[in-house]
């Protein structure tokens, strides 16, 4: 079963309950709920549509990114969202399994409360016929032991463990430094 709006309003609310500062940074978001609730999930929603990420930790404190084909920048694992996706935090490990080859069976959730949502640009895809548009990208933190088996070189050219302290995004960075040891 897709996931619902409401879904996605209840993880909102759960998010901005721990995190009320992070409101305004999010009016598209609400927006969104408020006016297209009923493809948010759509991937074909130009106006703006959920996403779903993964901030990988291993036990040396350092996080996973990737390097993106398309966009040619470095990531955190992610994605859109699938029709058998039934949660945010299941498609966030969809996309990891998917996108590194690490099973979802060796990596812990930390919270069930995304660590971050980021409302960020992507540019148009001809190639896709897709136009200029937002992502509202909920970020769930989990841990590993587990290393990249594989990776999807459709849509990943390579990936790299970072210390955290060289994420540059904020809050992201201070939250993922406050993130305490395992």
């Amino acid at each position: 079963m897709p996931i619902s709006a409401q879904h996605i309003r209840d993880t909102l609310t759960a998010y901005l309950d721990q995190r009320p500062e992070d409101k305004d940074s999010l009016s598209a978001l609400i927006d969104g709920l408020e006016t297209w609730a009923e493809t948010i999930t759509s991937r074909k929603e130009f106006r703006g549509h959920v996403t779903a990420g993964a901030l990988l930790l291993r036990p040396d404190g350092r996080v996973l990114l990737i390097e993106h084909k398309a966009l040619r920048r470095w990531l955190f694992p992610g994605g859109h969202l699938e029709d058998e996706d039934e949660t945010l935090m299941r498609a966030a490990l969809r996309e990891l399994a998917e996108e590194t080859g690490i099973d979802p069976a060796l990596v812990t959730p930390v919270s069930p409360v995304p660590l971050h949502i980021d409302v960020h640009p992507i540019p148009a895809n001809l190639a896709k016929d897709e136009a200029d548009h937002q992502h509202f990208d909920f970020r769930f933190l989990f841990r590993t032991d587990a290393d990249v088996s594989g990776l999807q070189l459709e849509e990943v050219l390579d990936y790299s463990w970072q210390f955290t302290d060289t994420v540059t995004a904020e809050p992201l960075r201070t939250r993922l430094l406050a993130v305490p040891a395992r």
